[in-house]
């Protein structure tokens, strides 16, 4: 029995971060699949329970022998079709079987003497972390300090700076231009550097995207692998929401995502996450949607460093180019680069998010001082790294959930 259907058929013990969020997740009451087996049909989950999911057991037991023909063809696609006519849903069994899976060749970038090689549009999170990157590589913002008031300020304005070109310019790259190579020239860069005050934040109302074309030469998951060969995988993946559209598609064990909500609905319009998004993500046939997804290699001297990425909707960008700036600029280690506090900012709305632990009353005074509208959450991502330094494999779990690193 392949282990991902061993642990779905004889369950595993209810983490008590588990049971909270399932307690949360109101909506799951809402669908009666959902609530039968996330819910217990009403009666919570206590932590040290056992999850059992055998229908999903069945549907990866046979996804194991059949491939993914049995997903977009056979059983799973025929009864998933079923369900969605059942329930007045869009998709159909010809829309699975016309579903193709596009290999796209990856962002590559450099910074300070490492190389980078993220995600490609449609995910924005790879042009934005070497967008940010190659902003404040002439800032010498580091100076200040990790967690300085000033230090965050120039990180801030480059977080802003990309978000605005983001709202503009991405979607999905078979039916709109994205300016990627003008995004993340440093002579575009450049400018957008020129254009950031030393110790006062831009509005964001006053601040537009810019021009990259004319630089052209012509609730989530993360997980980083390594093995002892030296391979590496970053891999993330979404039901965008924590639980997606929290509908469980029926018999088959597991959760629709609600990834319409990555597309511009409305463009202009804030989603889910309060992003703005324009004409170049509006929703149409055959269309992939815009993610923030930024699963990231760093390689030095063409030797594997750092592999590492994030759930967290717009965040992760933050998240990701925040953990590289605490290695590389800050010299942390890799536990301290993932513990390390966090924020973020993505032009609109005109607030920056900061972690409520750890930074101080007056860090967060002088941001306000300098025009920065601060807002305090709990916790923002989960990331998932390892770094290779003197032949070692140095993994960091998160603080601010239960993640684990392990080795094999």
């Amino acid at each position: 029995m392949a282990p991902a259907v061993e642990l779905a058929a004889k369950g595993f013990r209810v983490s008590y971060g588990l049971a909270h969020s399932l307690e949360l997740s109101k909506k799951l009451d809402l669908f009666p699949d959902s609530r039968r087996i996330f819910l217990r049909d009403g009666r919570y989950f206590e932590p040290g329970e056992t999850l059992v999911q055998p229908e999903l057991a069945a549907t990866l037991e046979r996804t194991a022998k059949h491939g993914s023909k049995d997903f977009y063809e056979g059983e799973t696609a025929r009864r998933l079709a079923e369900d969605m006519a059942k329930h007045g849903g869009l998709i159909t069994l010809e829309d699975l079987r016309e579903y193709k899976v596009i290999e796209r060749t990856p962002l590559q970038g450099s910074y300070k003497g490492y190389d980078l090689i993220t995600a490609p549009p449609p995910s924005s999170g790879g042009a934005g972390i070497l967008q940010m990157l190659h902003v404040l590589e002439g800032t010498n913002y580091e100076k200040s300090g990790a967690g300085s008031a000033a230090g965050i300020h120039y990180i801030v304005e480059a977080m802003r700076r990309f978000f605005a070109d983001r709202a503009a310019y991405f979607g999905d790259t078979d039916f709109v231009k994205v300016p990627v190579k003008g995004m993340i020239s440093r002579t575009y860069a450049e400018q957008l550097r020129r254009s950031i005050h030393p110790d006062r934040a831009t509005p964001s109302a006053e601040l537009r995207a810019g021009n990259p074309a004319g630089y052209e030469s012509t609730e989530t998951t993360h997980y980083s692998v390594v093995d002892a060969e030296g391979n590496a995988v970053a891999v993330t993946y979404t039901l965008n929401g924590g639980y997606g559209s929290y509908v469980t598609a029926t018999g088959l064990g597991f959760l629709l995502n609600n990834e319409m909500d990555d597309f511009a609905a409305q463009p202009g319009v804030p989603d889910a996450y309060g992003q703005i998004k324009g004409e170049a993500n509006a929703i149409q046939p055959r269309k992939r949607p815009l993610s923030a997804m930024t699963p990231t290699l760093v390689t030095r001297d063409g030797k594997l460093f750092l592999v590492l990425g994030s759930p967290g909707g717009p965040t992760i960008i933050s998240t990701v180019v925040l953990t590289l700036l605490n290695v590389i600029d800050y010299g942390m280690d890799i536990q301290q680069a993932v513990d390390a506090p966090r924020f973020h900012h993505q032009w609109m709305p005109d607030v920056l998010n900061m972690e409520e632990k750890g930074f101080s009353p007056d860090t967060i005074r002088l941001l306000e001082s300098m025009g920065h509208r601060v807002r305090l959450v709990s916790a923002q991502g989960d990331v998932a790294a390892i770094l290779v330094k003197d032949g070692w494999l140095q993994g960091a779990p998160d603080s601010r959930s239960e993640a684990t690193a392990r080795g094999y």
